[in-house]
């Protein structure tokens, strides 16, 4: 199985600190956010990723070169100006995913799910992890039944909130043509309304560094249990 981390965000929230650095090379915890992934994929059996850029992709590239020194394979899929949204910019890499299953993370989280059970999922669509609603988006967006993903309006309360991990088939990016500027949510939305969506609750660590005060936050996190653990 491949990985593709989305990385070609530009970070508006976290401004100034984007300005000169691509969000994913911002550091917590001594390391890059996106080396955090990129060692946790190679621990557990991942070899092929992909990764987008836009923003300032020159310095991703230049800082993780092939891979080689993660013990990975390294691809890129540079996207122009501004970026063609989640959808539109897993739809331009394809190409480099093949026709399996892959597992799809943003660069920008900070999560402990276990990727090795990625290797055991085949979806028809897609599979998402989900988290418990977050401070900073308290009113949720989706519900399980059982394992099937639905909206409030459909049943329970929207407790839960992608966690930015999930394993898709390229089927379900088919109908977007390459180059174009797509969200995910609108696939999703067609998908879920169909009952073709599968997910799962992940009750670990996660965070999502949208903020300079949540990257902070999590670097002294990751700081003291390093400490406590030695």
């Amino acid at each position: 199985m491949k990985a593709m981390i989305l990385a070609a965000g530009r970070g508006e929230r976290m401004r100034p600190l984007t300005d000169h650095t691509p969000k994913p090379l911002l550091s917590a915890g001594g390391k890059p956010l996106i080396v955090w992934h990129l060692e946790r994929l190679a621990a557990t059996g991942f070899r092929d990723v992909v990764m987008n850029h836009a923003h300032l992709g020159e310095q991703i590239e230049a800082a993780l070169g092939d891979g080689r020194q993660f013990g990975l394979a390294i691809r890129y899929s540079a996207e122009p100006p501004g970026a063609l949204e989640t959808a539109g910019g897993i739809a331009k890499a394809l190409p480099l995913l093949d026709d399996e299953p892959f597992l799809v993370v943003n660069g920008d989280v900070w999560c402990d799910w276990d990727f090795r059970r990625a290797h055991t999922l085949r979806p028809r669509y897609a599979h998402l992890v989900f988290v418990d609603n977050p401070p900073q988006h308290a009113g949720g967006d989706f519900c399980l039944d059982g394992q099937t993903v639905r909206y409030a309006q459909d049943g329970p309360p929207p407790t839960l909130t992608y966690a930015g991990t999930g394993v898709f088939s390229p089927r379900f990016f088919a109908s977007v043509p390459s180059g174009a500027v797509l969200k995910l949510r609108p696939l999703l939305d067609d998908a879920i309304a169909r009952r073709e969506i599968t997910g799962e609750r992940h009750d670990g660590r996660w965070v999502d560094v949208g903020t300079p005060e949540r990257l902070a936050e999590l670097d002294r996190t990751l700081r003291q249990t390093m400490r406590t653990s030695t």
